[in-house]
């Protein structure tokens, strides 16, 4: 398996991993994949943080992290992490977010915030997001609202998370 950045001919590709990935998930909406196609469109996308996971020549992986705000302070969301059914249960989505982390960290961001299954997010380092001090925009159990320190700190942020717009969170 190899880890790369997402590349425009890989966007037909990549909203079809999306649409597949979600269509049996048990929290969603059904529109993530549009949701991919508005954020690449934002001042939110980060084309550094836009990754896919490719097997034997086929995408069947992708990650995105977004710029979001907390306190003036721009920290990563992370959303949507994508795997095709026949593909999960393999280590890609953790391998995924170990790839973005990396980056993130070098692009100097401090942290990476995550709405999503407390049982699979905390394998790679998340833990409730109110542990420093970063609070959803909208009601959840404060187990699914996550945060992952990218650079060891222990900073309280003391806010709100700010969405990019195409989340359709206001």
């Amino acid at each position: 398996m190899i880890i790369r950045l997402e590349r425009p001919e890989d966007y037909d590709e990549v909203y079809h991993v999306v649409k597949e990935t979600f269509e049996s998930a048990e929290h969603s909406d059904g529109s993530e994949q549009d949701l991919v196609v508005e954020l690449r469109k934002s001042k939110a996308f980060i084309p550094e943080l836009s990754l896919v996971a490719v097997e034997d020549g086929k995408i069947v992986g992708h990650i995105l992290f977004t710029k979001a705000l907390v306190q003036d302070v721009e920290v990563l969301a992370l959303a949507p992490l994508s795997v095709l059914p026949d593909y999960q249960n393999r280590g890609i989505g953790l391998s995924l977010m170990k790839e973005g982390h990396n980056i993130a960290h070098k692009l100097g961001y401090e942290y990476s915030v995550v709405l999503g299954h407390s049982k699979y997010y905390p394998k790679a380092g998340y833990i409730p997001a109110s542990k420093y001090g970063i609070k959803a925009p909208f009601e959840v159990d404060d187990e699914s609202f996550m945060a992952l320190s990218l650079n060891g700190s222990q900073n309280k942020l003391n806010g709100v998370m700010e969405y990019d717009k195409a989340f359709g969170i206001y």
